[in-house]
């Protein structure tokens, strides 16, 4: 299915855009294909949520993990298998926690703090496929994503007996999972990529 999604609209892009090259055409590809992957993903994640009665939690817990994770950025699964079974462990498997498990304020402000220093350590991550080569855009990435984790902290400690501050606390654990080295080397993917390109401030 795949397949015959990215070869039909290859070809229709190739028909009505002539002139563009193939690194043009690779990067259209590369970006349909996410695209389908992402969605495809999302069809069975909210499917499995919406079958275990958790879709509320898995789509709150989904938000606040992609608030984070717009600026810290993170790593990606090498096949889109791995991808999805990471994706319904984090997703599925925090809404369950979410709904199920009264976590202590004490536990998730451990949590929380410890996913604040390493988010402060390690934001921005990228990708092999997408390195962060411009100095000064990686600068502005780790300045926003530790405002918006200690925007977290705070309202984490304010709604410390509701849902709202567990929703927050997994979301920015999760997140902060996505860029730390370790996980990078336990899926074996190179870490700090920007490293191997020629600085960029522009």
């Amino acid at each position: 299915m795949k397949k015959r999604f990215l070869e039909f609209s290859m070809n229709n892009i190739k028909k009505k855009y002539p002139n563009y090259d193939e690194d043009k055409l690779d990067e259209i590809a590369y970006g349909l294909e996410a695209i389908y992957l992402t969605f495809t993903k999302t069809i069975i994640i909210f499917a499995l949520a919406f079958i275990l009665g958790i879709f509320k939690d898995m789509l709150l817990l989904l938000i606040f993990y992609n608030i984070i994770r717009t600026t810290a950025f993170g790593m990606h699964a090498k096949k889109s298998i791995h991808c999805l079974i990471i994706s319904s462990i984090m997703f599925i498997g925090g809404g369950l926690l979410c709904k199920y498990v009264d976590i202590n304020i004490y536990v998730k402000l451990i949590i929380s703090l410890i996913s604040f220093i390493c988010l402060i350590k390690y934001a921005p991550a990228d990708t092999y496929k997408r390195p962060l080569i411009n100095v000064k855009k990686r600068k502005i990435y780790k300045i926003i994503t530790i405002i918006t984790s200690s925007i977290y902290l705070i309202l984490i400690i304010l709604f410390r007996n509701d849902i709202i501050s567990t929703y927050l606390c997994l979301g920015l654990l999760e997140a902060t999972l996505m860029i730390h080295p370790l996980i990078y080397r336990m899926f074996q993917l190179p870490y700090n990529n920007y490293k191997n390109y020629n600085v960029s401030y522009s």
